[in-house]
């Protein structure tokens, strides 16, 4: 028996398969020099990641230990007028996408209890200490809509929010900002959805799991062409 036979029948089966579709790949595409190792990249480690931008610019990051995250959202009653509850369904969206990807979360029912009982409350941070967590996102939305602009029988869901971090010194019981980000936010990407095709309610859901997600990429990891599935 060969030796090339017998190496190639001693892999594991996945990289044979990888090995098989790289050579598959270059035979197809006819690359050549330096993209071989780049192209290997892809099948073995995937797309290039994206750094969060929080870690970025602040050297941290919402996974390190002993981090505990509440998130709570302020919407104005211009907002809240047509969209009753969108500060804390986008607070629990936000908070749900966190704890997927390993960061530790306060319950949003607990903070929203929190902000029920203390309606007075004078600055942001008041809220991450009061419900003992070491950092606050704060989500400041200015702007919410599902639909187009002039029109009611297309939805596009168009909002603009300041999110702010503060980090908080539970002994000292006071806060520092940390970080700040003006998020303009559009979805679908290339098209509106015609209101004939998916009820309100459906859209709406819709549309909090893409801005949570843009969101909640501010502090986790994600991936080159992860927005290819919302452009229409």
């Amino acid at each position: 028996m060969p030796v090339c036979e017998t190496s190639a029948r001693r892999l594991p089966k996945s990289l044979r398969w990888l090995c098989g579709m790289f050579v598959a790949l270059l035979l197809t595409v006819g690359i050549s020099g330096c993209n071989y190792v780049v192209l290997l990249g892809y099948l073995i480690g995937g797309p290039p990641s994206i750094e969060p931008d929080y870690d970025a610019l602040s050297g941290k990051s919402m996974t390190d230990k002993g981090v505990v995250v509440a998130v709570a959202c302020f919407a104005p009653k211009e907002v809240l007028y047509d969209f009753s509850r969108i500060d804390r369904e986008l607070a629990r969206f936000v908070s749900m996408r966190l704890h997927q990807h390993e960061i530790k979360v306060i319950q949003p029912d607990v903070i929203q209890q929190w902000i029920d009982e203390n309606k007075d409350y004078d600055e942001p941070e008041e809220i991450g200490l009061g419900v003992g967590a070491t950092h606050l996102i704060y989500i400041d939305l200015t702007q919410f809509t599902i639909y187009e602009e002039n029109s009611q029988d297309l939805y596009r869901g168009r909002s603009e929010a300041f999110v702010t971090v503060y980090e908080l010194d539970k002994k000292e019981g006071t806060g520092e900002q940390v970080y700040s980000k003006e998020m303009i936010s559009r979805f679908p990407l290339a098209v509106p959805r015609s209101a004939q095709e998916v009820s309100r309610p459906a859209f709406l859901m819709q549309y909090l799991t893409r801005l949570s997600e843009e969101i909640g990429r501010l502090f986790y990891e994600h991936y080159t062409g992860d927005d290819i599935s919302d452009a229409a």
